[in-house]
């Protein structure tokens, strides 16, 4: 009768206490945009980086560097007079295309608008666009 006798306050001190479990801890971390400096996500896309594009998925493309026309075939003055090559730095709107876009060196670029404009005065190349 000593089995019997025992108290329920001694089966519930041996007993585990009643705890519940711990949340479960995601295994990365949401995403959350910073406005602070430059960070390890690829450009303009909620997505981590990845590959040597710099973009997870997709066609991966090289972009060859630009390089400047009159360094490579080494043309030392940039003529007024040959419209040919000077149409090929105006755009179709009649503006001057900028150096970024056609890789053309800084001292070139600065000769080529002078260029550019002296024709325009003599009526090589148009102003504007065609209307």
């Amino acid at each position: 009768m000593a089995d019997e006798t025992e108290s329920p306050a001694a089966d519930a001190a041996t007993a585990e206490p009643d705890v519940a479990p711990a949340a479960p801890t995601p295994a990365t971390p949401a995403y959350v945009p910073s406005s602070r400096g430059p960070s390890s996500h690829g450009p303009r896309t909620g997505r981590p980086a990845g590959g040597p594009g710099g973009r997870e998925g997709g066609r991966k493309y090289f972009r060859r560097k630009k390089v400047c026309k009159f360094c490579v075939e080494k043309i030392q003055a940039i003529d007024y007079k040959d419209f040919r090559l000077l149409s090929q730095f105006v755009a179709e709107s009649g503006k001057i295309v900028p150096r970024r876009l056609t890789g053309v060196c800084t001292p070139h670029q600065r000769r080529l608008s002078t260029a550019i404009k002296q024709a325009r005065n003599i009526a090589l190349l148009p102003f504007g666009g065609r209307a």
